[in-house]
């Protein structure tokens, strides 16, 4: 039959996702299916794996049955995913050990701070482009091995370490490879940015066995195909990537200084660096963009942990709203805050503060503090947080960037876009197509199996929909800032203090 589409499957913190696209990148047809979050203890966080792969395998299955599409005219699937969640399961079985450690739990961050009081914390950085921390999978693997016993099992090789991608890519393609994409080693702490490999320094100093690493391939190109019994045919899975390197590259940023802000369940900010990696940390990161034909690309990324996820904690523990949706009406319904701050440092501080102990807290309550000004609050922090990333990447790289391309599921939010446009002082642009992760794996897909030469040949498909003009004085802007610094500052090592 006759190639028709690209397929990409999506697997973020909360759901998972397939979403079907044409050659011409139109959406076809999307599926989404959510998850249980596991908390075990305060600033722990886990998923079940299998609630992983049944949600994938599932979304996958009924976004081809709505597209109307017969498998055989899928070209390729894509997979991106949530990063630096961690998991390790047996080679024979594919059975996992224990739950997955997702990229927001703290549970490691004594470790950390060991590494640090040791004296590793610059070699860390050096070698991985990453400040130490316990967001990234390499103390997560450790705290596995150690809790469970099993590093003399992973040292004999009967046990494979991966983030999710490789998890899905060991379940879903034909074989079980055990493979993982540049993007994703880049955020393990575990890989040697500029050697692109396995730092052998880093594995001895967490003493985590060579044998249970998954091979690091391009994040275009084939790496075999899909189970059968999935949609009945073998299609070709011929990308993986990053959530955030992928949404990158959807949102065509393929010169070095454009810039995208992606609205998850945290805000994650990325800047082409090109063929090096950034010269200044400043607090934020250097990772890998994508890694095609064996040629790395670098970006400069600065991570907030608690984005469109405080507006699940609006609607799901506060009770304060029914659905995401209804945040904007509500926040727009009061001029301002009333000078309420809200720092969501739920499960502490990435970029540029990178504070494992903060905790989230809200200041400047009065008694005529209502819902309304608690909606609007927490909206304003998901952009007071992007402004701090924006900020440090400018003083980093001597320039502001000329705009800023927002994507997922928050940046539908039109009080939140222009409310950052204020507040960073530049154009905010939001694309026709939103879900921008999806289409960069997708994309990414078609370039695996040939359909597009080359990243520049996609950026056609990339549309403006709306921007969003800065409004605010520069005095007004200064004051908020000035403010939100101080209810920052407020939150910083509160769970170390007690």
């Amino acid at each position: 039959m006759t190639k028709k589409a690209l397929v990409a499957l999506d697997q973020g913190t909360t759901s998972s996702r397939a979403i079907v696209f044409d050659l011409e990148g139109r959406m076809l047809a999307v599926c989404n299916e959510e998850f249980p979050q596991i908390y075990p203890q305060p600033g722990w966080v886990e998923h079940d794996p299998k609630q992983i792969l049944r949600t994938q395998i599932s979304a996958l299955q009924r976004a081809v049955r709505r597209s109307g599409l017969h498998p055989e005219e899928i070209a390729a699937i894509g997979i991106t995913n949530q990063r630096e969640t961690t998991l390790l399961w047996k080679r024979d079985t594919g059975e996992c050990v224990a739950n997955a450690i997702v990229w927001q739990c703290r549970r490691t961050a004594e470790q950390v701070e060991a590494l640090v009081a040791a004296g590793h914390g610059e070699e860390i950085t050096k070698r991985t482009g990453l400040i130490p921390d316990a967001y990234f999978s390499g103390t997560k693997l450790k705290w596995l091995l150690d809790k469970h016993g099993l590093r003399e099992k992973a040292a004999s090789g009967e046990l494979c370490f991966g983030t999710v991608d490789s998890f899905l890519a060991w379940h879903l393609v034909s074989g079980h490879p055990h493979v993982i994409d540049a993007t994703n080693a880049s955020r393990t702490m575990l890989f040697n940015l500029r050697e692109q490999r396995w730092d052998d320094e880093l594995l001895k100093m967490l003493d985590i066995p060579a044998a249970c690493l998954p091979q690091v391939v391009d994040s275009c190109g084939v790496i075999g195909t899909l189970d059968p019994e999935i949609l009945g045919v073998p299609v070709p899975v011929a990308a993986m990537a990053g959530d955030q390197h992928a949404s990158l590259f959807g949102q065509a940023c393929f010169t070095p200084g454009s810039v995208k802000n992606t609205h998850g369940t945290g805000c994650f900010m990325l800047m082409n660096t090109g063929s090096q990696p950034a010269q200044k940390q400043g607090g934020m990161l250097s990772t890998m963009a994508w890694r095609l034909g064996g040629k790395a690309s670098y970006a400069t990324e600065g991570s907030v942990f608690i984005g469109g996820a405080v507006i699940q904690w609006l609607r799901d523990e506060l009770k304060l709203i029914k659905n995401a949706a209804e945040s904007e009406e509500i926040a727009t319904s009061v001029e301002d805050t009333g000078g309420v701050f809200l720092v969501p440092a739920f499960t502490g501080l990435g970029a540029p503060w990178w504070d494992m102990y903060a905790r989230g807290l809200m200041v400047g309550l009065t008694r005529g503090t209502g819902r309304a000004q608690i909606v609007r609050a927490a909206l304003e922090s998901i952009a007071f947080q992007s402004a701090d990333l924006l900020a440090t990447m400018a003083e980093n790289c001597g320039f502001l960037p000329k705009e800023l391309k927002v994507d997922g599921g928050a940046s539908a939010n039109g009080f939140l876009m222009q409310f950052e446009a204020d507040i960073m002082g530049i154009p905010v642009v939001r694309p026709r197509i939103m879900e921008t992760t999806a289409f960069g794996a997708a994309l990414m897909a078609g370039i695996g199996v040939g359909i597009y030469a080359s990243p520049e040949e996609t950026a056609r498909f990339w549309q403006r929909d709306l921007t969003f003009e800065p409004q605010m004085s520069q005095t007004k802007r200064e004051e908020l800032m000035g403010r939100w610094h101080e209810a920052v500052r407020r939150s910083l090592k509160w769970a170390e203090d007690t």
